[in-house]
Parts: C-alpha cells; sequence; structure tokens
C-alpha cells in the first residue's frame, strides 16, 4: 500500500512535459467550458496586451522547426502542421510589457503568452479560423476562443520558457474519440520542451525591422 501511494505521490509531481509521452487516448480532454485558460495571476494590465495570429512561418519560426517537405514545384509544397493555428505577441504587447517592466522597476512582468491551437483535422481549423478574430487582446482569449468554442473538447498543455509562457490546446468535437493530428500534436509538444528559455526578446521585436519572432542565437536564445 505505502508503494502504491508514493507512486501516486509521483505521478502527481510530473513536469508537465512529460505529458508529451502519453498516448493520445490519454489526452486529457475536458469540455471547451471546463478546460483552464491563460493564467494573469496579479498582473491585470497584462489582459490588455494583445496576441495576433501567426503565418505558418512564423509558427515553425517559434517552434525552430525546419520547413518540410520542399518540393520543385512550389505549389505542391505542404509546411507542416496545417491543422495548427498560432497567436503570438503583437508589436504593441512586446513594447508595453517592455514599459511595464521599467515604469515598476523591475516588478511588472516581461513574460509573453504565445498561443497553439491544435485542430483535428484541417477542415476544422479553416472554420475556426473564419470565426476568430485575427488580433484579439490577452483578456479575451478565455471567454471567446476557449469558452467560446461550443460543442468542442480540449486538452492542455503548459510550458514555461524563459520570458514567454506556452500554452497548447488540442482541439476536437465533443463526442470523437481519439485524436486524428496525435501525431503533430506530440510534434509540436515535444519541440516546446526542446525549446531553449527564451531571454529576452523585447530588445529585438522593438526594432523597427523586426515584426516578428524569430530565432537569432545568441540573443533570443540561452546556450
Amino acid at each position: 500500500m505505502e508503494e502504491e501511494k508514493s507512486k501516486k505521490k509521483k505521478q502527481k509531481h510530473q513536469h508537465p512535459n512529460d505529458q508529451t509521452t502519453k498516448p493520445s487516448s490519454d489526452f486529457a480532454f475536458k469540455l471547451s467550458s471546463e478546460v483552464k485558460g491563460l493564467r494573469f495571476g496579479g498582473q491585470f494590465i497584462v489582459k490588455s496586451f494583445t496576441i495576433r495570429r501567426a503565418r505558418p512561418l512564423e509558427l515553425l519560426k517559434v517552434l525552430s522547426f525546419p520547413p518540410t517537405n520542399h518540393h520543385k514545384d512550389k505549389t505542391k509544397a505542404k509546411l507542416p502542421f496545417p491543422s495548427t493555428t498560432a497567436f503570438l505577441p503583437t508589436n504593441f504587447t512586446i513594447l508595453a510589457h517592455h514599459a511595464w517592466h521599467t515604469l515598476t522597476l523591475g516588478l511588472g512582468t516581461k513574460k509573453s503568452k504565445v498561443l497553439l491551437f491544435v485542430f483535428e483535422s484541417e477542415s476544422l481549423k479553416v472554420a475556426v479560423d473564419r470565426v476568430w478574430p485575427p488580433e484579439i487582446p490577452l483578456g479575451e482569449v478565455n471567454k471567446k476562443l476557449i469558452r467560446g468554442l461550443t460543442g468542442y473538447e480540449m486538452a492542455r498543455f503548459k510550458f514555461r520558457k524563459g520570458c514567454i509562457t506556452f500554452y497548447v490546446y488540442a482541439v476536437r468535437r465533443v463526442g470523437n474519440l481519439g485524436f486524428s493530428c496525435a501525431d503533430d500534436l506530440r510534434t509540436i509538444l515535444q519541440s516546446v520542451v526542446e525549446l531553449k528559455d527564451f531571454l529576452d526578446h523585447t530588445a529585438m521585436l522593438a526594432m523597427p525591422h523586426q515584426r516578428s519572432i524569430a530565432f537569432a542565437p545568441p540573443v533570443a536564445m540561452a546556450h
């Protein structure tokens, strides 16, 4: 009995990244009205900061994932993760975080949030993208993007990578079993796990010619 209790305690204290090793049938899907949303702690001002929908190549840059399926005919080339929608901090948010941190003499958070929604099919992603706004304040994400997606279930994964917190949500219709894009989900989760901690992306993104997160070691990543 004591051994069983100790095993249960160890399982409860597993690092969130350990979720990547679970099979798709074990993903903790919950109704969109019940799944955990974004967390802000006491930094309520962050709720007014905005995020925007990322372009496909930006998603790959964030994950430090090289484009694959190169083809001589570019019209037939297909980028990875076609059923995934990502939201990144806007330039305003990056600058606002930097200003807030300075004005509060280092007490204000500089941490930004990146959201990844992995849908069970590409057609579902396209349908939801038509409804979701291209840009949204962080404080409205829980209500409009997560709770607002009625008739769906989600599995939530959270990873802290230095000054960026990644929220990954797997999305499927209520009543569906398994997850048809489980391979993409595992690859994305593993890519996030393997990322080095972001040290301070604010200065890099505040540059006039820099409009998106891009990897330029050693500025963006720790060694």
